[in-house]
């Protein structure tokens, strides 16, 4: 597959504007107010207009930033005639008169099935251009083109790139069977990766965001399978006896926690990537399952009933210095361990309710909140930034792929499958 190639990136940042925000707006941290951002309907410069285009570009920057909370996006947008996007080529006095701190500027040019995008940001009061960015490839990804402008922009607002040129895979029923998908970040551009009529779980990244590992009852036993995604080159490597579940990479990529049954009850086992056993990590007479790596990659969250219910522990990566982190609910799993290593997501079921709902736990135990009330919500994953978290709900009558920011707020539904599609999980930073 033809990557589309970015052949321009015109940095303009200095230490003075990172972050310009608080120079545009004095009193913005004061009042806990975001920027005004604008967003110029996008343009064709050249050879064939298409106003689908035009719209599909506007439309991923608003789902972007809007997700991101980070500007406020102005609604009325500003009208022009044929004016250009670079500096000089437009009249800035009717952005400064809309009140916009920021503006973005987009024009395209469409030849064929190949296209070329470029992206400008501007500071409205000073005029100075911030950031600029050109992509040429295929139509196809248009779409990507413009998360990764939006990543960049979230880079300029906030110090810290975006996730939005990420993928998110997936679990779904909508074959019949349980196949592994993959689609952007705001759920377009669908796509089966498996296609084995079989059951397929539990989807885990490699750090480089090239690989995937998964589980598969293809050939009876949940075996797990290492896959390529660009080529689906597709590798075995743990066929053992019983349970092969739950396989989580180590963020050097050199690991990988999973949960096997060979020996006994299911326990937490690490293996290397080509499947050879380095250690059992748990000695339990329980059922230790779900691992979840630190970013470090020096501690393992997992889940064990080994004080009568499911309940989030943490241990060292060699299996050492077992201790309990949540304290509340009657059965809690699926933890997920942040990026920034401070906090880790689990589903609770607490007995008020038939279903399960997300919360968030420091590491030390303390600070445990509730994230989602509406429905039943499962599997929590956070973005490659800790900005954003999937999850699996059911609050529209069946299970559908969720976003939320890490506070819990602004629910949004992702995927848009006939079936039931779960396990979300959010790529690495490409």
């Amino acid at each position: 597959m033809k990557k589309y190639i970015p052949f321009v990136l015109i940095i303009l940042l200095t230490p003075s504007l990172l972050f310009a925000l608080q120079d545009l707006s004095p009193d913005a941290k004061q009042n806990n107010k975001q920027p005004l951002l604008a967003i110029a309907q996008p343009i064709s410069m050249k050879g064939k207009s298409d106003a689908h285009i035009a719209d599909e570009i506007e439309e991923v920057i608003k789902f972007d930033l809007n997700l991101a909370g980070c500007v406020r996006i102005l609604t009325n947008t500003t009208k022009e005639n044929g004016a250009g996007i670079g500096p000089g080529e437009f009249d800035m006095t009717l952005w400064r008169a809309s009140g916009a701190s920021l503006l973005i500027k987009t024009a395209f040019v469409l030849d064929g099935d190949d296209i070329m995008t470029e992206f400008r940001l501007y500071e409205v009061p000073t005029g100075k251009q911030l950031w600029s960015e050109v992509f040429t490839g295929k139509r196809k990804f248009m779409r990507k083109m413009a998360h990764d402008f939006v990543d960049a922009t979230m880079r300029v607002i906030t110090g810290e790139e975006g996730p939005f040129a990420g993928q998110i895979v997936f679990v779904s029923e909508r074959t019949g069977n349980k196949e592994v998908y993959m689609m952007d970040c705001d759920g377009h551009n669908e796509r089966e990766i498996t296609a084995n009529g079989s059951i397929n779980l539990n989807p885990s990244f490699s750090p480089d965001g090239r690989k995937i590992i998964y589980t598969s009852y293809k050939k009876r036993n949940p075996d797990l399978y290492l896959r390529k995604i660009f080529t689906g080159k597709e590798t075995p490597i743990s066929t053992r006896p019983g349970l092969n579940v739950t396989g989580a990479w180590a963020p050097h990529g050199d690991r990988i926690a999973l949960v096997m049954s060979k020996d006994c009850s299911p326990q937490l086992y690490l293996i290397n990537i080509r499947g050879k056993e380095l250690a059992r990590l748990t000695k339990s007479d329980a059922i230790d399952i779900s691992p979840s790596w630190s970013p470090e990659g020096t501690h393992i969250a997992f889940v064990s009933d080994r004080e009568g219910s499911p309940q989030v522990y943490i241990m060292n990566a060699g299996g050492s210095d077992v201790r309990r982190v949540t304290k509340s609910g009657d059965y809690n799993v699926s933890p997920s361990w942040s990026p920034k290593g401070d906090r880790i997501l689990y589903c609770r079921r607490d007995g008020k309710g038939p279903g399960f709902q997300i919360y968030v736990v420091n590491i030390d135990g303390t600070g445990d909140t509730r994230l989602t009330s509406e429905g039943s919500n499962e599997y929590p994953h956070w973005s490659p930034d800790g900005r954003f978290i999937t999850f699996t709900s059911n609050r529209d009558g069946k299970k559908s792929v969720f976003v939320m920011r890490a506070d819990g707020t602004l629910q949004i539904r992702l995927s848009r499958g006939r079936g039931g599609d779960s396990q979300p999980v959010w790529s690495p930073r490409p």
